[in-house]
């Protein structure tokens, strides 16, 4: 249904809203965003490249978005994007298919 669609689209945003309060703590503290390769996993387990980590874990676990993918996380140490490919789980598309991002 169109309800259920709309429902999952808020969810992914609430989601990449949640990591995005845990990735800005994490920064704050360690000074810049995890890799893309540290990924969101160093919200959870301290990375080498972060001495003032924590010291409780900035997210609890990890959840997939509302289509049970895992959410797209690319960094460049100042800034990052995070992603779900939505409904369709691929680049692009359009309604609930459209990619839900943190920069839009």
């Amino acid at each position: 249904s169109a309800r259920l669609k709309k429902a999952r689209t808020n969810q992914a945003k609430i989601q990449i809203s949640e990591y995005g309060k845990a990735l800005d703590m994490y920064s704050a503290d360690c000074g810049q965003f995890p890799s893309t390769e540290e990924g969101l996993q160093a919200l959870m387990a301290a990375p080498s490249t972060c001495t003032n980590w924590g010291p409780d874990p900035y997210l609890k676990k990890l959840n997939k978005d509302p289509w049970g993918s895992d959410f797209i996380y690319e960094s460049t140490g100042n800034a990052y994007v995070l992603k779900s490919l939505g409904a369709d789980k691929r680049e692009g598309g359009t309604g609930d298919a459209a990619d839900i991002s943190s920069d839009q």
